[in-house]
């Protein structure tokens, strides 16, 4: 694997005159190999890790295991595909196990997730079983540490 990979998936946003200096290369190298992994797909987007945890948004993320009828001569993909169209879907990955697929959703509440497994994804064709798991809180993702809150000191007032 390319160290200019390694380090873009480490830090997306350090400049191109940085990951010269860090990988050994000319700006101008950097430039067009980070330009050819994009046109290759091999570069797929970049994004941030968000702890929501510390914002005002309220949300839910859910892990869902999924069974399905796998498809003659497309096995478990076009099933994954129709999935994956949903906007509400962060990520689907084909699993070995017990479950054919996990998929990653987030909502607003518990009631919308459900509401998703229930009208929306356990009702496609080929889905024979759903296994739907909340996660109450996350610790590391991506290699990232999601650091602990200080709780607040409330102050109870009594009169």
């Amino acid at each position: 694997m390319s160290k200019l990979l390694r380090l873009l998936e480490a830090d997306c946003t350090l400049t191109h005159e940085q990951l010269a200096s860090m990988a050994g290369m000319t700006v101008d190298e950097v430039r067009k190999e980070i330009k050819q992994y994009e046109d290759d797909k091999v570069i797929l987007g970049y994004k941030a890790i968000v702890d929501w945890d510390r914002t005002q948004r309220e949300s839910v993320t859910a892990l869902i295991e999924v069974k399905v009828t796998p498809q003659r001569g497309d096995g478990f993909d076009r099933v994954a595909e129709r999935i994956y169209q949903y906007d509400e879907v962060e990520s689907v990955y084909l699993m070995s196990g017990a479950y054919d697929l996990t998929v990653i959703i987030s909502g607003r509440t518990l009631k919308e997730v459900a509401q998703f497994v229930g009208e929306r994804l356990s009702t496609l064709e080929d889905v024979t079983g759903t296994a739907t798991h909340f996660i109450l809180r996350k610790y590391k993702e991506k290699h990232l540490i999601f650091e602990r809150q200080e709780q607040q000191e409330k102050e109870w007032i009594f009169s």
